[in-house]
């Protein structure tokens, strides 16, 4: 199986969701990122470093700032373990109905 278990941690807290949220729409440095949240900078670069733990998110350097960005790593390997799920969900969804589908023919002879 898959193993996305970093992945689901690091989002699991809702203010490491909103930042990962916020760079999935732009790389943004991590001055921007700490003034849209109120919190202290120091607590917006500890977030970022558990997502990069878990391989969301990159930094690059330009200038003095830290750029950060999503790392497409992370979201593929999220992206797997959700399509496994989902591959499990469906083959017992087909056994459900294929069930209720015989279960109802008996029925009505």
């Amino acid at each position: 199986m898959i193993e996305a278990s970093r992945q689901f941690a690091a989002l699991a807290d809702p203010t490491r969701r909103a930042i990962f949220e916020k760079l999935i729409r732009k790389p943004l440095p991590v001055g921007t990122l700490a003034n849209a949240f109120p919190i202290s900078r120091p607590a917006v670069s500890q977030h970022l470093r558990v997502l990069q733990e878990a391989q969301l998110v990159a930094h690059e350097r330009s200038g003095a700032q830290h750029i950060y960005r999503v790392d497409v790593q992370g979201i593929v390997t999220l992206r797997k373990y959700l399509d496994a799920m989902w591959a499990h969900a469906l083959v017992d969804l087909k056994a459900i109905a294929e069930s209720s589908y015989h279960v109802g023919r008996k029925d009505k002879r």
